[in-house]
């Protein structure tokens, strides 16, 4: 089976922070994979900005290494990588100043009625400088649009600032809150498994459904992340964002049409429908956890505090939540939520836990009768199980056995998974806002965290400890056995 390469309309893609760490691992590669594909217009212009001097010929230098750094040898073709490579150009750019604007709106003045995207692959604290100095230069026309990339703001404060910064230069039609997890392929299978079938929606609800967990786990440190990382903390970083959206997602009433508007409406939905999170349960609901030193895969690995180079931080490097939807399709449904760094292993699933049959007809003999489950992993090794009671083969009586149906993505279909960013770099040209957040939802999302936060600060809540290697602090099991459950053991 071959995927289909819908080709995009010409274009220009500005990426501030050209040469930065996303641009080098992500961003490059994925629009080489669309290149090589076949997707991208002849005339199609990549051009790489920072305040770094580097000449057109440097950074294709750059964008070679990047390419051959994070792509699979078996994908790099020596002719496609010098076709893309041609099309990159770099201009030095001042977020803060008047340092080459001028050259970058000569430069893209050259096919002004293209589709002009600028890519913010900068820190949050340029989002809205950036914004203004496109729009006080002229950079902008009708089918501008600009990417911004997590996180969109600290609190619910500073991100209405921004988002305001930021309306004041843009409708809200021209931005594109990118947030890659909506890309991944699982997360728009939970789509089509939901909606283009018959077999879940029936029974997509709390007779049916007993518990959600959705695990967000990295089995690295700060990875050169520190000075964002904290002032973040895995809250701000991972929860009001990825791991809310996919709470969205797997909670979300079927919309009207398969369109950003109709689906975003949906979303925005089931945020202003969470339970509060405040002073009066933080304490039950949450918890908190920081790394300490201990091993990995790769040997034995320092403690946060070390990786820091600080003697204090207050900051949680693990998150665990049981969140609780006020509607009629969840109510009493606990969503188990759970993030962290240098857990046990790299790993992202959602995992949909179904109520137990309410009476066995199978002696003791037989086993014990395991609740059906459906698992979808994100990352490694996208593919979703539902997993199912059957009998054991073989003579004998009646012995069961809880089994999967497996569908990797990688082994169905004879096609390259692409990367998420891919997709949602695609889907920027062509205008789609499906797959990105709407303002609406960004604020909704952090009104449901500061509480947390503020809970965590009010009641001197601080992060528990953790062995590096390992799933978290104990309170963070304790959190979802006292209901009587227990988290998934990745397979």
């Amino acid at each position: 089976m071959s995927s289909q390469i819908i080709p995009v309309e010409p274009f220009d893609y500005v990426v501030f922070g050209g040469n930065g760490d996303l641009a080098e691992r992500k961003l490059l590669p994925a629009l080489y994979h669309r290149d090589r594909d076949g997707q991208l217009p002849a005339d199609a212009r990549i051009i790489g900005a920072s305040r770094t001097f580097f000449s057109d010929e440097t950074y294709r230098s750059f964008a070679r290494g990047a390419i051959k750094a994070h792509v699979r040898q078996e994908d790099i073709e020596p002719q496609a990588l010098d076709r893309f490579l041609a099309r990159l150009h770099y201009r030095e750019i001042d977020a803060r100043s008047e340092q080459g604007w001028d050259e970058l709106k000569t430069f893209l003045d050259e096919a002004p009625d293209r589709i002009r995207a600028f890519y913010l692959a900068v820190g949050p604290g340029l989002f809205g400088d950036l914004a203004c100095r496109i729009s006080e230069h002229g950079l902008s026309n009708p089918k501008t649009r600009l990417v911004v990339e997590k996180p969109v703001g600290r609190d619910l404060a500073s991100a209405r600032e921004l988002n305001d910064t930021i309306g004041r230069h843009f409708s809200e039609d021209q931005v594109f809150r990118i947030d890659h997890y909506l890309g991944k392929e699982t997360v728009q299978n939970l789509m089509a498994l939901r909606f283009a079938n018959a077999l879940y929606e029936p029974v997509w609800n709390s007779t049916h459904i007993d518990h959600v967990q959705i695990t967000v786990a990295e089995s690295v440190g700060l990875e050169g992340r520190a000075g964002y990382y904290d002032q973040a903390g895995a809250l701000r970083d991972m929860v009001q964002n990825h791991i809310v959206q996919l709470m969205c997602l797997v909670a979300l009433e079927p919309p009207s049409a398969m369109n950003a508007d109709a689906l975003r409406d949906e979303k925005l939905k089931v945020l202003r429908a969470l339970r509060p999170i405040d002073e009066s349960n933080v304490e039950q609901l949450t918890v908190r956890g920081q790394y300490k030193a201990g091993a990995s895969a790769g040997g034995a690995v320092k403690g946060y505090l070390d990786d820091l180079g600080e003697a204090d931080s207050d900051t949680e490097t693990f998150v665990a939540i049981k969140a609780e939807i006020g509607n009629w399709r969840w109510a009493g449904v606990p969503f188990y939520l759970r993030t962290g760094k240098r857990l046990s292993e790299r790993m992202s699933e959602i995992v949909v836990t179904f109520r137990p049959i309410p009476h066995s007809i199978f002696d003791r003999t037989a086993g014990n009768v395991v609740q059906n489950q459906l698992v979808l992993r994100l990352q490694p090794n996208e593919g979703v199980r539902q997993w199912l009671m059957i009998k054991d083969p073989g003579p004998g009586g009646m012995r069961l056995r809880h089994v999967p149906l497996d569908m990797s993505f990688a082994e169905s279909f004879r096609v390259r998974n692409p990367d998420a960013y891919e997709r949602l770099l695609m889907d920027v040209i062509r205008g789609n806002q499906t797959l990105f957040m709407r303002r609406d939802e960004v604020e909704a999302a952090w009104e449901w965290v500061d509480p947390i936060l503020k809970a965590w600060e009010a009641k001197g809540v601080k992060p528990q400890g953790y062995t590096a290697g390992t799933w978290g602090p104990s309170s963070g099991v304790a959190l979802i056995e006292r209901d009587g459950r227990t988290w998934h053991e990745p397979d």
